[in-house]
């Protein structure tokens, strides 16, 4: 009786643990990537080489103070709610859905009462939107 084993083992390579350990090192290289480098950029707006303002026959010129307060076609809006503002541009919109609404922000506005006023604009039916900015002479020539 010759229990040997008949033949060579044939080296096997199994490919499961190096597919493991490159998966892990590709969910740590995601997790550990990081976009700090978004949150450094120093913005300056709203200043800007453009044509001059074309003159819209119907439009709406709805402007943000830095303080929150909102005035459309020069008139106050009594709240800062996005159904106020939404009120008023409907009132003020007398060109239906065809109304440009233009949006004057002061640069130090906070970004969320630009985004009520785009949000009123779309509640009141207007969807064509622009924003006014001024020229780097005007501003003091600042880059």
């Amino acid at each position: 009786m010759d229990f040997r084993t008949s033949g060579k083992d044939e080296p096997e390579i199994n490919l499961i643990p190096f597919i493991d350990v490159l998966l892990v090192v590709l969910i740590f290289l995601m997790l550990s990537t990081t976009y700090s480098r978004f949150t450094e950029i120093q913005l300056r707006l709203p200043v800007a080489d453009a044509q001059a303002m074309r003159d819209y026959q119907k439009e709406v010129e709805v402007a943000v103070s830095s303080d929150g307060h909102f005035t459309v076609n020069r008139s106050p809006v009594a709240s800062g709610s996005v159904d106020a503002v939404a009120r008023a541009l409907g009132d003020a919109a007398k060109a239906g859905r065809d109304t440009v609404v233009i949006i004057s922000a002061d640069a130090s506005a906070a970004h969320q009462n630009v985004v009520t006023v785009m949000e009123a604009a779309r509640r009141a039916g207007l969807s064509q939107i622009t924003f006014a900015t001024q020229s780097t002479a005007r501003a003091g020539g600042k880059p």
